[in-house]
């Protein structure tokens, strides 16, 4: 809740200082994505040494096991774009680092992509993005950037219609030489799934919707605050709330509104069921499909671009489309593909028919 509700920073003067419009969060990046499993946050390591590492050491050591502080810091790249669909988005921006051997976190949120990669890779991220004709424009303090690609659709930050996601790209194993090919990473990542048992499972009772917060920048403080503190009681109702959510991301940054995708069930918990607070929230039903990936190194690579590959080719084969819209949510723990409901029997026939058969290609 500190993390989340605390929006702001004290000055020198010990004066707080607040973002600048509605929504904007004070940190670049923040995400605290809840399963039916586990939960996984990802925030500045100041915030994570503050907050959290004295909870941990409090835990018995039963408990202690089973809670975890990366030691490794990250780095997070904005990938700025519009126009592409999420499928091919993701398989576009995944390929050059999966084929570079690069272990990352993919993030969609509803305005923009974010990748997570370790801080000491950051410079081969660049160039390897680079390498596919993205551009990075640095922001003047160096801590954070913007990758663009002029020779795409992928060109300026975007709205989205699809899901508010997060996702660790995972199963390349440490010491395997990278894939010369998408069709060789699709195999390879398959095999892998396959040898570690690991097949995709879904509970359609969880339904998925994506939301953002408003844009007002013209609205005044007071109403702005007001808007905000609507939000964030919302928030607080979804993560205390009994049963506890099933499935829940939230995204925020300090560039954009915020950016969720949480059960259907819990928009009631939203002042005015999130009318006039929520972009989105009567948008299409998802259905996340899980993969539990608990037992892969953190270090291997490659199973977002895999995945989305083979859903992009799998679905053109039974469908006949190029245009399959997709998301992911990935945890160190487990994997999720968000699907919207009236695709889910096609991605999960795509994923069992490649599972059954340990090769992915037409």
């Amino acid at each position: 809740m500190q993390l989340l509700l605390h929006n702001g920073s004290l000055g020198e003067d010990g004066d707080a200082t607040h973002p600048q419009r509605p929504w904007q969060f004070w940190h670049p990046f923040v995400n605290v994505s809840v399963t039916s499993s586990h939960c996984s946050v990802v925030c500045p390591r100041r915030q994570a040494d503050t907050l959290f590492a004295p909870i941990l050491a409090g835990l018995g050591t039963a408990v202690k096991d089973e809670v975890s502080i990366s030691t490794e810091d990250f780095s997070v790249i904005m990938i700025g774009g519009e126009g592409l669909e999420a499928g091919q988005r993701v398989l576009e921006l995944t390929s050059p680092l999966a084929m570079a051997g690069i272990p990352i976190f993919f993030f969609t949120s509803y305005w923009s992509d974010f990748i997570l990669v370790p801080l000491s890779a950051r410079v081969k991220v660049i160039h390897a993005l680079e390498q596919r004709g993205f551009v990075f424009e640095a922001e003047a303090d160096g801590e954070a950037g913007l990758m663009t690609n002029p020779a795409s659709p992928l060109l300026h930050p975007h709205q989205r219609n699809t899901s508010s996601t997060s996702s660790l790209d995972f199963v390349l194993l440490p010491g395997t030489p990278p894939p010369t090919s998408v069709s060789e990473l699709q195999t390879r990542t398959f095999a892998t799934l396959k040898q570690k048992n690991i097949s995709p499972r879904v509970d359609r009772t969880i339904e998925l919707v994506t939301c953002a917060g408003l844009k007002e920048p013209t609205v005044s403080s007071s109403a702005a605050h007001f808007t905000e503190g609507k939000l964030q009681l919302g928030l607080v109702k979804c993560l205390t709330t009994t049963p506890p959510p099933r499935f829940l991301s939230l995204t925020l940054t300090d560039t954009e509104s915020v950016s969720l995708t949480l059960e259907r069930r819990l928009l009631p918990l939203f002042f005015n069921d999130g009318e006039d607070l929520l972009l989105g929230k009567d948008g299409p039903v998802q259905i996340p499909i899980t993969l539990d990936f608990e037992n892969l190194p953190a270090e291997s690579t490659g199973l977002v671009c895999g995945v989305a590959s083979r859903l992009i080719d799998g679905m053109r084969h039974r469908l006949g489309a190029d245009v399959f819209d997709t998301s992911y949510l990935s945890t160190t723990r487990a994997g999720h593909v968000i699907v919207y409901e009236d695709e889910l029997d096609n991605a999960m026939e795509c994923l069992r028919g490649a599972e059954r058969n340990g090769v992915v290609g037409d």
